[in-house]
């Protein structure tokens, strides 16, 4: 394993103390961290599972993979989600983290990344102790090997959107050259300006998801993020290949949060609900941003906005934390991000306005 980089997050703490000496205190619009009521069905659901003397299966409950493929189908329109081929997981960082390790790349197999990317994808390449690059597009990730290509639409930070013609490209790619296709599709849910799509789209693969994993999160979809549930979902041979080794690890989601995501996964009501204040949200954090100067790159989809008054992003992070604002530097994403700041639409409606309402003043 090679060494871990520095925990970025740190990097924020006096800013952080900074922005909470406001009169009115901190407005913290830096993790994407959800704050809103986890929906009552989910509750009941978790409590009503609450009762679970034994070990839960690693495969989850044959319930759960088929709430999955059923999700897939009534939500997206997409058929080809088999059950078998859906493997639950703890929350979607850990999986993130561990893919490298759970495929058994080798040094020889190189993890490509965005060149703007949640850092957890280097992260994982280099807990496997295998080579990484960053490459937005495919005539960059050059002739070394690559054993996993990750793809992020709506993509943290700057929420881009993939195209459908874009995804497709890099399915036919992976598969001409054996590669494993892994999208992190944590935010498909939350499509503004245009409409993100599943790798796991016959739009995209042509009908097979032969070498494509789409990895997915309750956190913010279902403001789930304290009940750690998430799940991969994809090519049956892969999901099979990465049980394996998670049975052997003890890498089980609790019976009580299968559970909770099965409600979640059944019910629509919530996350259009939650759906509808992120957009206001946005709505008014977009509005107060461009007001004040700056200039907002990609966000069409996802839970942030990609912002930039074109200045070095500490700098930046200076001036909201004067303000009793905090946000996150974009280099934190990648030396590419060095002029960008992200704000998160994840903070409560009366912190949000409370930002809006500073920048303004």
């Amino acid at each position: 394993m090679r060494a871990l980089p520095d925990f970025p997050w740190d990097l924020l703490a006096p800013h952080a103390r900074r922005a909470a000496e406001h009169p009115d205190g901190i407005a913290d619009l830096s993790v994407g961290t959800p704050v809103d009521p986890t929906a009552s069905t989910v509750q009941s659901a978790l409590a009503a599972a609450a009762d679970a003397p034994g070990y839960p299966a690693t495969y989850g409950t044959p319930q759960l993979r088929d709430a999955v493929a059923r999700y897939f189908q009534r939500r997206f329109g997409i058929d080809l989600v088999d059950p078998d081929g859906v493997l639950p997981t703890v929350g979607s960082k850990e999986l993130v983290a561990w893919l490298p390790t759970l495929l058994g790349l080798g040094p020889e197999d190189a993890v490509v990344y965005p060149t703007l990317a949640y850092p957890t994808y280097e992260v994982g390449a280099r807990l496997a102790g295998v080579p990484s690059r960053m490459a937005d597009s495919l005539t960059e990730v050059g002739p070394q090997r690559a054993g996993l290509l990750w793809l992020n639409s709506p993509a943290n930070p700057h929420g881009r959107v993939l195209p459908v013609a874009h995804l497709a490209k890099a399915v036919a790619w992976g598969r001409e050259r054996g590669v494993v296709l892994a999208a992190d599709e944590c935010y498909l849910e939350f499509g503004w300006d245009a409409r993100p799509v599943s790798v796991l789209d016959p739009e995209v693969n042509g009908g097979s998801l032969d070498g494509l994993l789409a990895v997915h999160s309750l956190s913010k979809r279902s403001t789930m993020a304290g009940y750690r549930a998430g799940f991969v979902a994809g090519d049956v041979t892969l999901v099979r290949r990465l049980l394996e080794v998670r049975k052997h690890a003890g890498m089980m989601v609790p019976a009580p949060v299968q559970a909770a995501m099965i409600a979640a996964l059944h019910d629509d009501t919530h996350v259009a609900e939650q759906r509808a204040r992120y957009s206001a949200r946005r709505g008014v954090l977009r509005t107060a941003l461009l007001s004040t100067g700056f200039r907002i790159d990609h966000s069409e989809g996802g839970l942030y906005l990609w912002a930039t008054r074109g200045e070095p992003c500490w700098d930046t992070v200076v001036w909201f934390a004067e303000r009793g604002v905090l946000v996150a530097p974009g280099e934190f994403y990648g030396p590419a991000g060095a002029m960008h700041v992200r704000l998160a639409l994840t903070a409560t409606d009366e912190r949000v306005a409370a930002a809006a309402h500073r920048l303004a003043g």
